[in-house]
């Protein structure tokens, strides 16, 4: 009688060229990326301007959102009306950042006002806590409308809405920047 020993084959060899072919995939997978990836470059806003997204704080950003969400139902208005909507309207259609809930109270308690100035109408939004989030001034602007944020504690309405008046009385534009880091751009 024989006896024949048959000895496993070894995983060693297989498991060594598996992780070979493993780091050989990921090396080109990052060559690749590298070599493809395009430079981003960061445009910077001007000095009497504050970044929406990297500037204003998270009670700002809200009030600043909900200010850009409400620019269509203020024009919506308008239209109906043949003049920009009062702010105690715009609370009546439950409208943030003018309505007085749990929400408005958190991000500063903005009290809001129409205000004419000489030819321009101006929604002014003082802020009840300027730690929270300081004041906002909404205008008609050339192409939609202007935001602007005074985080002083004792802001006050501006007398006029040139931009370095605005910048001179300690108020800062809110400019929103799209750039790669908000949308991806795809060119084929």
């Amino acid at each position: 009688m024989t006896t024949q020993v048959v000895r496993p084959a070894g995983a060693g060899h297989e498991s060594l060229q598996v992780l070979l072919l493993s780091l050989v995939i990921l090396l080109a997978a990052g060559l690749v990326v590298l070599l493809r990836s395009e430079k981003v470059e960061q445009h910077g806003v001007a000095s009497h301007q504050l970044d929406a997204r990297r500037d204003l704080n998270a009670a700002e950003q809200g009030i600043h959102t909900d200010l850009s969400v409400a620019l269509d139902e203020i024009r919506l208005l308008q239209e109906e009306e043949q003049a920009l909507p009062s702010p105690e309207l715009l609370a009546e259609e439950t409208l943030p950042p003018f309505t007085d809930d749990a929400s408005a109270r958190k991000r500063g308690a903005h009290q809001w006002q129409l205000l004419q100035l000489g030819d321009q109408p101006v929604y002014l939004g003082l802020s009840g806590d300027a730690s929270v989030a300081g004041s906002f001034l909404l205008f008609p602007a050339h192409e939609g409308f202007d935001v602007w944020l005074n985080r002083s504690p004792d802001a006050a309405a501006p007398t006029d809405l040139q931009a370095a008046a605005l910048t001179a009385a300690g108020w800062k534009q809110v400019a929103v920047q799209y750039d790669a880091g908000v949308t991806r751009e795809h060119r084929h």
